[in-house]
């Protein structure tokens, strides 16, 4: 579902002189940071400066991006063609989940010399070559399937770009990841970190922690659009993996098959079964996996909860 159109904050700083190592070429290797001059240690008052950027739920695929710009636009696309719209889903990347990618599948990074919600990027000149920087422009439409709203967020990078990070971390990716699933920046100079959804290091599987997914919010409103993914992780571009969109409303729907992922702009019951028969549940947030909730097969009905 479309969301209004939202203004951040653009935290400006000025910032003490630090000397840090290069991040060019190198950068493969240790992970540095470019040298940098900062400026005074005063931290200005942030201003909140009116951003014409897009939240929309849902995938680029589901939102009928152009497929020729954004993140899936040529290598010699203008910067105006690449920042058209920007994706971040979760997904498995090189066994890491979840992981967040990017609309191409890629995989998307976090720097550790980088303060947490600091509002600034240490990654500049030859290191942002290596580590390009995920920006939005006035007019961008951000896709964030699986991602919670308030773990987006901005910085304003020294070339005057606005970043954006996850958990208050700008993020990256690595001009040496070729094709989804590539993780060759984790763990680069021990600095260099593949991101969760919450801003963290994604691990394994089998290190995280279980977790059950959370109840109902009490007083939740209906959900009034619902997408619906057949591949677990929003997953619309894999295979032969779509999704569809649909208005929720106060009787049954049937989905064309078993349905593995979810977003949802509120309440919505699910059902395993057509005809709103079967096992059920009541989801408020979206779903990165059905099978957790017991819906192995996915979801086939719903109704306005």
């Amino acid at each position: 579902m479309r969301r209004k159109q939202v203004g951040f904050a653009a935290a400006l700083f000025a910032v003490g002189v630090i000397a840090l190592t290069a991040c060019g070429q190198g950068a493969a290797q240790s992970g540095s940071a470019s040298p940098a001059t900062e400026q005074a240690q005063e931290t200005q008052q942030a201003s909140a400066e009116q951003s014409d950027v897009d939240f929309l739920r849902g995938s680029a695929n589901s939102n009928k991006a152009d497929q020729n710009t954004g993140d899936r636009a040529p290598a010699t696309a203008s910067p105006e063609v690449k920042q058209k719209w920007v994706e971040l889903r979760v997904a498995n990347a090189g066994g890491l989940e979840p992981a967040v990618v990017n609309g191409k599948g890629l995989t998307v990074y976090w720097f550790s010399d980088d303060p947490v919600k600091g509002g600034v990027s240490n990654c500049n000149g030859d290191c942002a070559k290596t580590w390009p920087p995920i920006t939005v422009a006035k007019g961008t439409k951000l896709f964030f399937p699986g991602i919670k709203r308030e773990n987006i967020g901005f910085v304003k990078r020294q070339d005057g770009a606005t970043q954006v990070t996850i958990g208050g971390r700008p993020i990256y990716l690595f001009n040496k990841d070729e094709k989804p699933g590539d993780i060759k920046g984790q763990n680069v100079g021990n600095k260099w970190f593949v991101i969760n959804p919450e801003g963290k290091r994604a691990v394994a599987p089998a290190e995280a922690p279980a977790t059950q997914p959370a109840p109902p919010a009490p007083g939740a409103k209906p959900a009034s659009s619902v997408t619906f993914f057949t591949g677990k992780n929003f997953d619309d571009f894999s295979g032969n993996n779509f999704a569809t969109g649909v208005k929720v409303e106060a009787q049954c729907g049937d989905l064309r098959g078993g349905f593995k992922s979810l977003t949802t702009d509120g309440a919505v019951k699910i059902w395993s079964e057509p005809g709103c028969k079967g096992k059920s549940a009541v989801v408020t947030d979206d779903v990165a996996d059905t099978a957790p909730l017991g819906f192995p097969d996915g979801v086939k009905s719903y109704i306005r909860a």
